[in-house]
């Protein structure tokens, strides 16, 4: 197994996953070849050496469907030998991209590729791709899919976790990534998008909110009663019948916001870089992936990290920084208590509640997002994680060159 360097990565901005938000007007194949554009004129002199190219997309449907990376790539201009493929495994799918690229070069099937993902989800509605789990009453018998939101609710439950303790990490996310938006932290690797007159529509991510207050959260209703009033909560007590009740915790405000956006990370081998006077600026120790019980579905980071860690020989307490997506604020929260991990460590620039959430991209957003910041405080070491549905979840730890 060869060493595999990541080169460079760029994403988009986030804008407001609906209709009045700024990259409403901006097709998913357009977000798309906009980062691979901006990566190939930043970092790649030659596509043709560009073994193959994925993209999450969590709803492959529409304008999102049939294979929308290899026409992003014939847009962007990477000739005619460029393959891509497209990859759904939920809220993972860039990071399992990344993944499968690394495992290419890794074996020697590949020299170099590019892993990320695209999602307009002001544009191909969440849901939108249907699926047996909500189709057909003979699936789940056993283990039935239950929305995500009813199963972070069963998380903070069975951890003791209240309303005002999601509500104080939101909030701290707001200021993170305001701090962050606001000096600037993001911009070395933002690719402003812009219209098919050149005009740029979006140039910093629009979605998170300064100034939020513990009272504005108090305000927002639960975002997941209605589901749990309508059968799954039952359906998981049975499962959990020291719990008398799940409390619905969780809103809008302690969740992750529903955006768009695109993002692209440039994989190679040292042989790569060296022929094309690249500088590695980061090397991929481990990357894994699991699943864990449907029922908590968004518990796969706590098992997923203990899996890569031991694949890379590490500990906790090696690791810098941590990017835990925060689909919901228990998340994070529940993985920082079960590794004893200072909140200083997790998600230091904000999360998808304040940045918002563009589901097939967020993985490689969130890579990027850490090698940038472990060369901005002169750190090395950063493991990146993001819970997926039915209890699956995917982790990579990178090491700075």
């Amino acid at each position: 197994m060869q060493d595999v360097f990541i080169y460079d990565h760029v994403r988009t901005p986030r804008g407001k996953g609906r209709s009045s938000g700024s990259l409403h007007t901006i097709t998913p194949v357009q977000l798309a070849t906009q980062v691979l554009t901006a990566l190939r004129e930043r970092s790649i002199s030659n596509p043709a050496e560009i073994d193959d190219v994925g993209l999450g997309v969590v709803m492959p449907i529409g304008e999102q469907g049939a294979d929308i990376t290899r026409v992003a790539l014939l847009e962007a201009g990477y000739g005619d030998s460029v393959s891509g493929f497209q990859l759904n495994r939920f809220c993972t799918s860039a990071l399992d991209t990344v993944k499968m690229v690394f495992g290419l070069i890794a074996s020697g099937q590949a020299d170099a590729g590019i892993g990320g993902g695209v999602e307009s989800m002001s544009r191909v509605q969440i849901g939108s791709d249907g699926g047996a789990v909500y189709t057909d009453p003979n699936i789940g018998a056993r283990y039935p899919y239950i929305p995500n939101g009813v199963a972070a609710d069963l998380m903070a439950a069975l951890d003791g976790i209240t309303r005002e303790q999601v509500d104080a990490y939101a909030v701290e996310s707001q200021r993170r990534a305001t701090e962050a938006v606001d000096s600037g932290r993001f911009d070395a690797s933002l690719v402003p998008v812009r219209d098919r007159l050149g005009n740029v529509v979006l140039a910093r991510d629009e979605a998170h909110r300064p100034g939020t207050t513990m009272a504005d959260l108090a305000k927002l209703p639960p975002a997941f009663d209605k589901a749990g009033a309508a059968g799954y909560s039952s359906i998981v007590l049975r499962r959990y019948p020291q719990l008398e009740r799940i409390e619905p915790i969780h809103t809008g405000g302690n969740s992750s916001g529903i955006v768009d956006g695109a993002c692209a990370v440039l994989l190679g081998s040292a042989e790569f870089g060296q022929r094309n006077a690249l500088q590695p600026r980061a090397r991929i120790r481990a990357a894994t992936t699991c699943a864990d019980e449907p029922l908590l579905s968004l518990g796969g980071p706590m098992p997923v990290t203990k899996k890569t860690l031991a694949k890379a020989g590490m500990a906790v307490g090696d690791i810098d920084l941590f990017e835990v997506n925060e689909a919901f604020a228990v998340v994070p929260m529940l993985y920082g208590r079960h590794f004893n991990i200072d909140p200083a460590r997790i998600n230091v620039n904000g999360g998808s509640i304040a940045l918002g959430h563009p589901l097939g991209a967020t993985g490689g957003m969130l890579l990027g997002t850490v090698l940038d910041e472990l060369e901005r405080r002169h750190l090395n070491t950063g493991l990146v994680t993001l819970c997926a549905a039915a209890g699956q979840s995917t982790a990579m730890i990178i090491e700075r060159v």
